[in-house]
């Protein structure tokens, strides 16, 4: 296990992944024509809320900033490094003593990515308007409306 993993409680009595908090990155890549991509990971059966689609991004360490963990997550799971590319907003889910942290990037091109890790069975670009279509992440869905605004 790496530092920062495990679970947690938050102050609505929820269970949480991430002793410090967790936080992902929400890649996004707006094409010539005008369509909008989000780079998803679908999660595997067996992880905490399985089988759903949600971003790259896992458990704070100890002290790590929740956009080095969103960066650092996106390169160990999908091998995608984004390290250069500006944050364009960041949206923190707060759950009283836990919160999940999305870091928006945006990508010049789809670029090429792969499943690295166990945690996933697809990662992938999705098209903006199929997202709908896919079985999200609850903490995810929930906060999509207020993530989606700051995408302008």
């Amino acid at each position: 296990m790496a530092p920062g993993d495990g679970w947690a409680r938050c102050a609505l009595g929820h269970r949480h992944w991430g002793i410090h908090g967790a936080a992902g990155l929400l890649l996004t890549h707006h094409a010539p024509d005008g369509a909008g991509w989000l780079l998803m990971q679908h999660r595997a059966w067996w992880g905490h809320h399985g089988d759903t689609w949600g971003l790259l991004g896992g458990a704070r360490g100890p002290g790590e900033t929740a956009e080095h963990a969103a960066r650092r997550e996106t390169l160990e799971e999908a091998g995608v490094d984004v390290a250069d590319y500006p944050v364009g907003g960041v949206y923190t889910d707060d759950h009283g003593g836990w919160s999940y942290t999305t870091v928006l990037v945006r990508a010049p091109s789809l670029l090429p990515v792969g499943v690295l890790s166990g945690e996933s069975t697809d990662v992938r670009w999705v098209a903006l308007s199929e997202l709908a279509g896919l079985r999200l992440h609850p903490g995810f869905a929930a906060s999509w409306p207020a993530v989606r605004a700051l995408l302008g």
